[in-house]
């Protein structure tokens, strides 16, 4: 299932690397924010050719007046002049986010530097890449775009998740893809209730349960069965993963609602996740509860439309 959302604002189709088009998302240029002159380097680890393309890529954007900061990890290729944290790049209010890696690395950039609005562009170093199109030998190509104005942003929305113990909360984070509650290496089947604008929803067992963004739904959720969705649908989707139960499917929720899961362990821990990348343990009797984000991934495009990707990713056609 394939949910689409015909006032679709995503990417327009045919669009390239130094043109622009009537599409409904209208092309921003970076002389109309007060933030342009800081430029955020994220990069994804081990990668041997980032040793030669990262000092190159410094010097670039500092001969054109940019102001570079690179995460610790982009700092272990070279001797960047200057590094902090990835978490704490928001901090800076980076006007742009280069990352480079995977899908992965682009996942952990946006919870970092979402809420400063940062334009986030992708380049595909590993590889799946549904969120990071551009090829690396495209990367100076797009930055000569961006400094005419000649791209498009494709606004993601983003999940807050809360684990809360007692009445109290005790940690909140953000998704791009999802949030999941599944269980830990020695449980059983978990047990939730899922809860949507306080009505009850259903008692799952379950091996995991899935609350995915659109964006989110070509990841964990798809493969346990979850729909596709157009990443501009409000929705999300609540996927419960090897349920036992040959009636439990998944199912579809405007992105407006509140939605809580009820941990129900026993003596067993559960385990609760943000992006397959940030995690804590969750006790029985704990509550998930997951809302839309008050920020949202704003990630640039300039090619490729979502079916596009989704018929090169997933092979498509192919026999």
């Amino acid at each position: 299932m394939i949910l689409y959302n015909r006032n679709s604002r995503q990417e327009l189709k045919g669009f390239t690397l130094n043109s622009t088009r009537n599409s409904g998302l209208m092309p921003q240029s970076p002389q109309s924010s007060t933030r342009q002159k800081v430029i955020a380097v994220i990069s994804k680890p081990d990668r041997p050719e980032l040793r030669e393309v990262l000092p190159k890529l410094e010097k670039w954007l500092q001969e054109r007046n940019y102001s570079v900061v690179m995460d610790e990890e982009s700092a272990e290729y070279f001797s960047a002049s200057d590094v902090m944290p990835r978490a704490q790049m928001a901090e800076r209010a980076p006007y742009l986010a280069l990352v480079l890696g995977g899908d992965g690395t682009l996942l952990s950039a946006t919870r970092a530097v979402a809420k400063a609005e940062t334009l986030i562009l992708g380049v595909n170093l590993g590889t799946l890449g549904f969120m990071t199109e551009l090829a690396l030998a495209d990367l100076y190509p797009a930055l000569e775009a961006i400094e005419k104005g000649h791209y498009l942003v494709d606004s993601r929305s983003m999940l807050k998740g809360s684990l809360i113990r007692e009445g109290k909360t005790v940690a909140t984070h953000a998704a791009l893809n999802e949030v999941v509650v599944s269980k830990s290496a020695i449980a059983r089947l978990n047990h939730f209730e899922v809860f949507v604008d306080a009505a009850f929803v259903s008692s799952y067992r379950a091996d995991a349960l899935i609350i995915a963004t659109p964006t989110g739904s070509t990841a964990y959720s798809l493969g346990a069965g979850g729909p596709i969705l157009n990443p501009d649908v409000d929705a999300f989707v609540i996927t419960p993963v090897s349920p036992h139960g040959l009636t439990h499917r998944p199912v579809v929720v405007r992105d407006t609602v509140e939605i809580e899961i009820h941990v129900k362990t026993g003596k067993e821990e559960a385990y609760l996740s943000f992006d397959g990348q940030v995690g804590m343990p969750a006790r029985d009797g704990d509550i998930v509860r997951c809302v839309k984000s008050e920020h949202c991934a704003r990630l640039l495009r300039f090619k490729k439309t979502f079916f596009e990707v989704l018929a090169t990713k997933l092979k498509w056609g192919e026999r």
